[in-house]
């Protein structure tokens, strides 16, 4: 199917779009810089320890506010997941954010939608007066749509959408379309990559000071050396 011109409403994955990717960007731009080394992939494959078991991994799906069901993962070359992007979307929805050393970044999720916000070509086009829907078009199994302001590549399963997106500036298409193809359930290795620790988000743990005395209150050590 060729372009077409939109005309005004965008449904929930394209109006929010470019609010989404902001509050995506600036979590991860406000968490640091921490990533994941390697693809979920390539961490399974090197690891030679087995997974948690599945009760394990499922209670820390919950403490992360979502079910282990609704992880997904993705491999970009390039691209490594930044940690501190992993979160709950909506109600037990996921999402998560690929950035890579340009500063490009890939955000990933998955969400209860309905079929309409994945297939924008079955109906009336999605749109809004301030991001209209510049192209919408069916791409193998996902459906692509593009604003000014973004684009996305978006799939169906069974009442989840998936969807990957990202800004033209950062992201061209043949990058987001490689995302969204190699986008796919995280198997239990990757879970156990992906979803934060059982302890806890290491990112909120306190930072090891060199300057705290080993014994005594704790009391930092601004003593000066004997040069002064």
């Amino acid at each position: 199917m060729t372009s077409r011109p939109r005309p005004l409403r965008l449904r929930p994955v394209l109006t929010t779009l470019a609010l989404a990717l902001a509050l995506g960007l600036a979590a991860v731009a406000g968490c640091g810089t921490e990533v994941a080394t390697g693809t979920p992939a390539a961490a399974r494959s090197a690891s030679a320890t087995p997974p948690p078991d599945r009760a394990e991994l499922e209670a820390r799906a919950a403490a992360a506010q979502t079910v282990a069901e609704h992880v997904w993962v993705t491999e970009v070359p390039g691209y490594a997941l930044a940690r501190q992007s992993v979160g709950v979307i909506g109600d037990d929805g996921f999402g998560s954010v690929y950035t890579a050393p340009d500063g490009g970044q890939i955000q990933l999720r998955v969400e209860r939608l309905p079929h309409a916000d994945a297939d924008c070509t079955d109906g009336p086009a999605s749109g809004s007066a301030q991001d209209p829907v510049v192209t919408c078009e069916r791409d193998g199994e996902h459906w692509y749509r593009a604003t000014e302001s973004g684009h996305a590549y978006a799939r169906e399963r069974g009442d989840l959408v998936v969807t990957v997106s990202g800004t033209p500036e950062e992201v061209d298409r043949a990058t987001l379309r490689s995302a969204a193809r190699a986008a796919h359930l995280a198997d239990d290795h990757e879970l156990d990559q992906v979803l934060p620790p059982a302890d806890g988000d290491p990112g909120r743990r306190p930072v090891e000071r060199g300057d705290l005395p080993p014994v005594g209150d704790g009391a930092p050590d601004n003593g000066v050396g004997a040069s002064g």
